[in-house]
This record gives structure tokens, sequence and C-alpha cells, in this order.
């Protein structure tokens, strides 16, 4: 009956509950845009108000991606123990309370504490959405819903900054922080009411009044009831004992989890290099630094753009290997924005290239990661996966800030990161889905 349920979900046609639900995770990952990148927003003025030096305003950069690594690693697997609703709300408190207290801080080292208590709260929240928004997608759509969701970053991250440029301009750097905290505030009741708990969660652990809160999710999204809960599959109950970490690597799972944290690390590592440097290494490469912040806006439009495009093909192409070629046009648009970064028209087109397809690579691990993992411990497999990328996400930027230091050129940069790239794409090729 287990599967039985799985496959009606699998082949129907969406309900409109389901695509409420699929909804509800694009905002919560559009939040994650904003919150994410406040710091940065902000850090002109913050660094201005209290008179930071580099270093220490590094650190408050820094703060916010080692609590994601933190809550990824550490928060996101108690999903699998106690549901993946019941997580989300949790994290989503703790980014309230991180965002609000933020605006009252006086010291720099209160905002770094609270920057990674914020940090926390979105790693802990990003597992448990992608699992939800695939474990409610059909598997024609599953693929496209999970492109949506990760499109929902750079989009709150556009949107949030232009919000946020006129809140610093007219209030200063603490009403941004406010702003965060009343939008996460206001989602709040918004998941308790509408944001169902994970299908696969009751069905493999069957806590408190599952058969009625199953039931409850069927009638919703328009299916058939059930009686009574089917028996627990033998997977599901080798997977329900024991260390949720070490269960990743058990039943011949070990080489798809070190496959998919190695995708994930190279993945994250090029990525925040990108987000982070360009904008700096452009006006190294001798253009303004107008025109430096134009590249990196320019990155997230392509983002946006790549997401939609890569979701189109998801439903129509292989997930593996249609990731795998984003990965490599990804790192062919590198080298070439190594050659031409002091050439301001080809650069702004190459940038927005290098957006769409590397924004597209991250929903194409977001889509396969939940593929690997038997319902017991998806949250635990993609909270795990996510956090490993974070520690690329904090090494990139301190790695690429030394090789300058050392004197390596803007163009020398992007050729060498490129080559992460195609190991990642022999990675992903290599990676067994479950």
């Amino acid at each position: 009956m287990n599967n039985n349920i799985r496959e009606i979900i699998n082949r129907a046609p969406m309900s409109r509950f389901q695509v409420g639900c699929v909804a509800i995770c694009v905002v919560l990952n559009m939040l994650d845009g904003f919150d994410v990148l406040v710091m940065a927003f902000t850090a002109p003025a913050v660094s201005a108000d209290w008179g930071l030096k580099g270093a220490q305003l590094g650190v408050l950069l820094s703060a916010g991606l080692f609590g994601m690594a933190g809550g990824s690693l550490f928060l996101a697997p108690w999903a699998d123990r106690f549901g993946r609703r019941a997580i989300t709300l949790t994290s989503l408190i703790l980014i309230t309370l991180g965002m609000l207290l933020s605006a009252a801080t006086q010291s720099a080292g209160q905002l770094a504490l609270l920057r990674v208590l914020t940090g926390i709260g979105i790693g802990g929240m990003l597992a448990s959405i992608n699992v939800i928004t695939a474990e409610y997608s059909s598997d024609k759509w599953r693929s496209t819903a999970i492109s949506i969701q990760v499109i929902g970053y750079p989009i709150g991250a556009t949107i949030g900054g232009s919000i946020a440029a006129v809140l610093i301009a007219q209030h200063g750097w603490r009403s941004a922080f406010l702003f965060g905290a009343i939008a996460s505030l206001v989602m709040i009741p918004i998941v308790i009411w509408r944001l169902p708990e994970s299908m696969d969660f009751l069905l493999a652990k069957q806590p408190s009044r599952a058969l009625d809160r199953l039931n409850a999710l069927l009638r919703s999204m328009k299916q058939a009831t059930v009686s009574q809960l089917p028996e627990l599959a033998t997977i599901d109950r080798q997977y329900a004992r024991g260390n949720p970490v070490q269960r990743l690597f058990a039943g011949g799972l070990a080489r798809s989890t070190i496959l998919i944290w190695l995708a994930f690390f190279l993945l994250m590592f090029n990525f925040y290099f990108v987000l982070s440097w360009t904008p700096k290494l452009l006006v190294a490469a001798g253009l303004s630094n107008q025109q430096g912040i134009t590249g990196g806006v320019l990155l997230n439009v392509g983002g946006v753009i790549g997401g939609v495009l890569f979701g189109f093909l998801s439903s129509k192409l292989r997930l593996k290997r249609l990731t795998a070629a984003y990965l490599v046009i990804t790192a062919a648009a590198l080298v070439l924005f190594g050659l031409f970064a002091s050439q301001l028209d080809m650069a702004f087109t190459i940038a927005v290239l290098i957006g769409a397809f590397i924004f597209g690579s991250m929903a194409g691990l977001y889509a396969l990661a939940p593929r690997i993992y038997p319902a017991a411990i998806r949250t635990t497999g993609m909270g795990w996966s996510i956090g490993i990328g974070r520690v690329g996400a904090i090494l990139a930027p301190t790695v690429v800030g030394f090789l300058i230091d050392g004197g390596w050129k803007t163009a020398d940069l992007y050729y060498v990161f490129s080559i992460p790239l195609i190991v990642a794409m022999l990675t992903v090729l290599a990676i067994k889905e479950g």
C-alpha cells in the first residue's frame, strides 16, 4: 500500500493543494535569498556606522554561511524524527528572531552571533522545504517544481535587494533587518495554516494520528482515502534505527552519499566564488564600480532565466544528464568570462550565461539528492548534502582572497575555477539514484 499511495501521487495530475504547497516553499526560499544576502546589502552602512576594518566585515559576511552549514548538518536531520513541517516552523522562528534582534544590535560581535543564529534557521529550513517540494510533486513536474523553488533564491535576493536599498537610504541599515523579520513573521501563520507535513514522513515514521493526517492529505489532493496504514517496508525499518548520519552510508548508499556530497561541495565552492567575487574582479579587470555591481545583478537575473529553462527541460530530459550538461556549460562560460572580463558588453552577456547555468546546475543537484534516499532519512540526506556544500561556500571566498594576494589575475581565477565543475559533472554521472 505504501508504494501504491506514492505511485498514485507520482502519476496523477498535481492538485491545487499540491501546487499551493510548492508555492509556499518557493516563497520561503525567496525569504532565504534576502536573508542570506542582507548582510551584503547592509555591509557598507554597517561598516561606516561602526568603523569596521576589512577583517571584521569579513567575519560578518561569513557568519551567516557558518550558521547555514550548521543548520543543514545538525538541525535538518531532526526533520526525519519530528517531521519536515515541524522543523520548517522551528527554522522560520529562528530566522525571525535572528533578523529582529539583528536590527537592535550594538556591536559587530553581537551581529555576528545573530547572523549565525539566522543562518542555522536558513540551513535547517532549506533541506525540509526541498524535500516537501519533491514529495508533493508528481513525477512529471518534480524537477520543474524544484527548479522553480531554487530560483526563488535569486528572485528574493533581487527584489529584497531593491527594497533594502530604499529602506537603508531612508531609514538606515537596521530597517533592512527589520523588514526581513517582518516578512519571516508573516510566513509563520501561513506555514501553520497551509504547509502540510511530508506524506512520506507519515508513511515511513507513522507518528501519532498518522492515519487521520494521511487521509486528510489524500482528501486535499482529491485522492481516495485508506482504511489503515501500510505495513512499514523492510527498508524503512532498516533506516528507522541508529544514528541518522550513519544511515546515509547503510544499505549500499555510501557510494552515492559520497558522490552527492562531492558534487555539492564543488558546485557551491564555484557558486560562492562567482557570486562573492565577480563584482570586485570585474573592477580589477578595468570596469567601474557601478559596472561591477551591474555584473553581479546580471548573475542573479541569469539565475532566474536558467532556473526556468532547467525546469522546462527537466520534464523532457533525464535529470542526471541535464545537470551534467549544465555543469559543463557553466565551466565553459567561466573560461569565456576570463577571456572577455575587460570587455563590457561581452562580460555582461557572459555573466547572464554563467548565472543561468550555475543556478540551473544547483537546481539539478537539489532535484537529484532526494532521489537517492528512502523517505525515512531523506531530509538528513538533503541536509548533509547542503551542509557539505556550505563548507565549500565558506572556503571559496577565503581561497580566492589568498590567490588574489598572491598575484593571480582575474582571467586565471576563472580558468582554474572551471576545473572543479568538470569534476562535479563526472561525479553527477556516477551517482546511482535510489
